[in-house]
């Protein structure tokens, strides 16, 4: 069964920018979920929110995704913070696997309406076999660095991912 992959929404309020995410958010998103994250970084706002309600599950490249960007902008935890990431309505599967992978204290979570915003773009960009592979590989890297515990879990899927991505670009040569 093919998987659509998670609707995008990118939402601003008045002291913070929000990616609500729709859906099964799987490596199909993850690139344009960098691609947004990216941005709304840059612009600098204080709070940068994940609305999760509508999403019903995250694989591991969207997981690695996720957590990349919590650990650059939390890179020594509580006392370090650069922009505050929070979780909002992340219904208790997504929060067990978060806190599995070992990744969850790299987010503040809580549940809850957002406050007034008004909704600016969806977002997608349609990424190449090659952009899907390397954002997909980076993640499950991130997960293994964040946590020693994961390398057990991808170290094989590493592997083929970097191998598979070694063959995508040795065809486009």
């Amino acid at each position: 069964m093919n998987t659509p992959p998670a609707k995008l929404m990118v939402l601003i309020g008045e002291q913070f920018a929000c990616v609500k995410v729709g859906g099964r958010a799987n490596f199909a998103t993850s690139v344009d979920f960098k691609t947004v994250l990216a941005g709304l970084e840059t612009k600098g706002y204080p709070v940068i929110v994940i609305e999760l309600s509508e999403c019903s599950l995250m694989d591991s490249t969207f997981l690695g995704v996720l957590a990349a960007f919590g650990v650059k902008l939390n890179p020594g935890g509580e006392d370090c913070v650069k922009q505050v990431i929070e979780l909002r309505n992340a219904n208790e599967r997504l929060l067990e696997l978060l806190e599995n992978l070992g990744v969850l204290h790299l987010f503040k979570t809580c549940q809850g309406e957002l406050p007034d915003c008004r909704e600016i773009a969806s977002a997608v960009c349609n990424p190449s076999r090659e952009a899907l592979a390397q954002a997909s590989l980076e993640a499950h890297q991130t997960l293994m660095e964040i946590n020693p515990a994961n390398v057990s879990r991808f170290k094989d899927v590493t592997k083929f991912l970097a191998e598979d991505l070694e063959r995508i670009k040795s065809k486009s040569d």
